[in-house]
């Protein structure tokens, strides 16, 4: 699962890093960026753009736009066939940038954030999708998901759930709408590997408020 992140990185870092070509957003760095927030996207349509996405996917079939706040995660083993990702996961891949992401300990009684990052401190792009629904006015609003997969060794022990992290080489081919290869895509959505992550603790009382992981919400 992921339902906090961290984005602190310069804009012009984030533009040079991922090959951006077109800024269409108010980039706002922020350490703690949460579902239902505006958040920056890495979208690919003839060129790499950053745009803001609204996190918790609304489907474009949707009846109303409350659905998109159960819908911040997609599961990896699921998301070509879910009706709520099917279609997005066929057409809009996504890259959704960050420096790392937030995860809660349980130690007694008490539950403790810990956040996880690259060892090389350099940011990174989450697995995601995006899609566009019209409302009944006819107003457009942008959103999007964070794919989720199985553990790598380092977030075992914390979550039977993390966020996938696509190595460099292979953002191209997830962000290319062309790519229509669903054993392939399906293919990039594995556990980062452990060896070049970090975790360390932090300050409980930064992140005031900030957990919200009801069970209804896990099976995404």
């Amino acid at each position: 699962m992921c339902g906090r992140f961290v984005l602190l990185t310069d804009l012009s870092v984030i533009v040079q890093s991922f090959g951006i070509q077109e800024v269409a957003c108010d980039y706002r760095p922020d350490h703690n960026l949460s579902p239902g927030r505006e958040i920056p996207v890495i979208i690919h349509q003839d060129k790499n753009r950053l745009i803001g996405c609204r996190w918790g996917l609304i489907p474009s079939w949707a009846r109303d736009p409350s659905i998109g706040s159960r819908m911040f995660n997609a599961r990896a083993e699921t998301v070509a066939e879910k009706p709520s990702f099917r279609s997005a996961f066929r057409k809009r891949r996504c890259l959704i940038p960050a420096d790392g992401f937030y995860e809660w300990q349980k130690l007694g009684k008490v539950k403790k954030p810990l956040r996880f990052s690259l060892k090389s401190g350099e940011p990174f792009g989450f697995a995601g999708l995006h899609e566009t629904w019209i409302s009944p006015e006819k107003k457009s609003i942008q959103t999007c998901t964070i794919i989720t997969t199985e553990p790598n060794e380092l977030m075992r022990p914390i979550h039977d759930r993390m966020p996938v992290i696509l190595p460099k080489e292979w953002e191209t081919a997830w962000m290319d709408p062309d790519n229509r290869n669903p054993e392939g895509l399906l293919a990039l959505l594995k556990p980062y590997p452990s060896e070049e992550m970090t975790v360390f603790p932090v300050d409980p009382g930064s992140l005031s408020g900030i957990e919200r992981k009801p069970s209804s919400l896990m099976g995404f």
